[in-house]
């Protein structure tokens, strides 16, 4: 379970996705998410449905490798799922006790499960695409407008870039302290699920040392590399908008105005 989770992961590939600008994946994202929430039918799902395949197919990145990465979310979809339906008011289909299932709650559990799903697929493209430097410098140049009013730039993108890279380093240093436990007869399967939260709590000790080491060797690393900051700090590969990227903005923006007219002039 451990090893299934790929949030934070860069997925190496020579795409089309992979080469568009960082700053346009990340406008792109945050439309596609604007776009979810504004869809108000299974009709527009499917609309939405088109780019996120579309941009899936051409980031070559293996759909087993997309999956792999639902599996420990996919206690959360179904407890949604589940929350909507039971708990959703309407007409009523079956009653046991306090437990109500409606046909409104069945729609609202598909339509909750749908727009986390695609929610999280979306999301997740954008870290398989992009490597945490492009994110890190993508991030700073959007933000860069807000410098004039005093917003260190920099320093956020980079520990926002640096909290998603560490993810999959912190989940490698969990499953190594899983596997020494278990050698030493811990057990994190057997029981019901309080018992086996109540297990892993032996985990956090040894995590939390081992993520403050980790923290203070990349400081250490950082300062003896004399880093300063963002001021007056220079790019290999300066960051330019090319016909490619443009040709994805307007195919999602035109996704975006058919997600729209459908909503508000249906």
């Amino acid at each position: 379970m451990i090893r299934d989770i790929t949030l934070g992961q860069y997925y190496p590939s020579k795409s089309v996705i992979h080469e568009l600008d960082p700053r346009m994946k990340i406008i792109l994202t945050l439309i596609f998410i604007i776009q979810l929430f504004i869809v108000k039918s299974f009709l527009g799902f499917a609309i939405s449905a088109v780019p996120l395949v579309m941009f899936l197919v051409l980031s070559k990145v293996p759909i087993r490798y997309i999956l792999r990465g639902m599996k420990p979310i996919f206690f959360i979809l179904i407890f949604t799922f589940l929350l909507n339906m039971f708990m959703y008011p309407g007409d009523i289909i079956f009653k046991l006790g306090f437990l109500k299932l409606t046909k409104q709650g069945i729609y609202m559990a598909l339509f909750m499960g749908i727009r986390l799903t695609m929610l999280i697929i979306g999301s997740s493209l954008l870290t398989f695409t992009t490597t945490p430097i492009k994110l890190t410098d993508g991030i700073e140049k959007l933000l860069h407008p807000t410098k004039r009013i005093g917003v260190p730039t920099h320093e956020v993108a980079m520990m926002m870039s640096i909290a998603l890279r560490f993810i999959p380093t912190l989940i490698e240093e969990t499953d190594k302290i899983m596997k020494a436990q278990q050698a030493r007869g811990a057990d994190f399967e057997s029981g019901n699920i309080l018992q086996r939260g109540k297990a892993l709590i032996p985990i956090l000790v040894p995590l939390f040392v081992s993520a403050f080491q980790i923290a203070q060797d990349l400081a250490m690393a950082m300062e003896a590399r004399c880093y300063r900051g963002g001021e007056g700090r220079t790019r290999l590969h300066e960051m330019r908008y090319e016909g490619k990227d443009y040709i994805a903005f307007f195919t999602e923006l035109a996704f975006l105005g058919a997600v729209i007219a459908l909503r508000y002039l249906r």
